[in-house]
């Protein structure tokens, strides 16, 4: 994920994952563990019990097992993570603790990344050889790679230096430790990784700014005579500010003039959204009647978390759509009933018309019958 500064507009998700490098043979991450909130996704040995919160990862090799946390010094202990807040310009330096819980020793790489938000709502990071240009580039390890002696810890320093011409606002990334090992089964390479999340406020004009993009709304068509059914709406939330930003949503379908107004349950899953960021949105109102014109409105407002963790509201931002939502069992019966009533009267107009016509014979033949008989009596 990349963020607004003077360098070139964040790419979108699916973009930024293409343009990641690919090594000429697979390379598999089997662990990313950020700081603060954390799910480990490959066997674990429990870090000892510390105040500080550890991280502990573990290789195929069960022997290779290492954990990571903050170091404690004037920046503070018992950090669940990096946080600062610098000015354009500004250095601050700090330290990641590295443990070897393994019992042998332990070569592992050192790196800062940028982070992004996965298309599950996940934090993660930039895999190593990918171009950070936010906080990744900015922050620079003492070391690129370290040897950790079995039972032993390392700290390894590392400076974050905000250029001058950095954008105000928020920055999120990681300094990462990498294990990378051949899976001589499956004949690829295997990147493990546990890092500690980094987050960095550029001082300057703060601006949290995020859109409600593309809305629509499609109403599902049953065999209910009544036409009620599922509305979906959908939409996207697009962080075009300088802060991160979390989302309060709330969904409303409604037909003309207000009519059979459904409210949706607020949409679970939406992630805290970096600058420049986009996260769709998928919401159903069920039983919703078909009304004709059936119109969506998505209010949202945005929440921003400073670093004190205070959090404040923006006013509320809307998007609209509309669309039709016809009854098409009913309609269809009621099609069929005009067909049948049209049929029925002109059969009714047909029988008239040929009784007239009878009647009208009739009444020639009689007329006939009587000129010849008065024509008979003369003669």
């Amino acid at each position: 994920m990349t963020f607004p500064t003077a360098l070139p507009t964040p790419e979108p998700r699916s973009a930024r994952r293409r343009s990641l490098p690919r090594a000429a043979h697979a390379v598999v991450v089997a662990l990313v563990a950020l700081a603060a909130g954390l799910a480990v996704a490959t066997p674990t040995t429990a870090a000892p019990t510390t105040a500080a919160p550890r991280l502990a990862a573990a290789s195929g090799d069960q022997d290779v097992t290492w954990t990571v946390r903050t170091a404690s010094g004037d920046l503070g202990a018992d950090r669940t993570s990096f946080s600062y807040t610098l000015s354009p310009g500004r250095t601050v330096h700090d330290g990641l603790v590295v443990a070897n819980r393994g019992k042998s020793a332990l070569t592992l790489a050192v790196y800062a990344a940028d982070g992004y938000t996965t298309d599950a709502g996940q934090f993660d990071l930039l895999v190593a050889g990918a171009k950070s240009v936010g906080v990744g580039a900015w922050t620079t390890a003492a070391k690129k790679s370290i040897t950790v002696a079995a039972g032993k810890s390392v700290t390894v320093p590392f400076t974050v230096a905000v250029p001058e011409h950095a954008t105000p606002g928020d920055y999120a990334g990681g300094v990462v430790t990498s294990l990378r090992q051949k899976d001589e089964a499956e004949g690829i390479d295997v990147d493990r990784r546990l890092g500690v999340r980094l987050t960095l406020h550029v001082g300057g004009k703060v601006a949290p700014a995020l859109a409600v993009e593309d809305v629509h709304v499609h109403h599902a068509t049953t065999a209910d005579p009544l036409g009620r059914g599922d509305a979906t709406v959908t939409y996207t939330l697009h962080n075009t500010g300088n802060t991160i930003v979390s989302a309060q949503q709330s969904v409303r379908v409604a037909g003309p003039f207000g009519w059979f107004a459904a409210d949706a349950a607020p949409p679970a899953g939406t992630p805290d959204l970096l600058p420049g960021e986009s996260w769709p949105v998928t919401v159903t109102v069920p039983d919703v009647p078909a009304a004709g014109r059936l119109g969506a409105t998505v209010s949202v407002t945005p929440v921003v978390t400073d670093a004190s963790g205070s959090t404040s509201s923006l006013a509320p931002v809307e998007g609209a759509a509309h669309a039709w939502a016809l009854p098409w069992a009913l309609l269809s019966g009621l099609v069929v009933l005009a067909a049948v009533v049209v049929l029925l009267v002109r059969g009714i107009r047909r029988g008239r018309a040929r009784r007239a016509e009878r009647e009208e014979a009739r009444v020639q033949e009689a007329v006939a019958e009587a000129l010849r008989e008065r024509i008979g009596d003369t003669v």
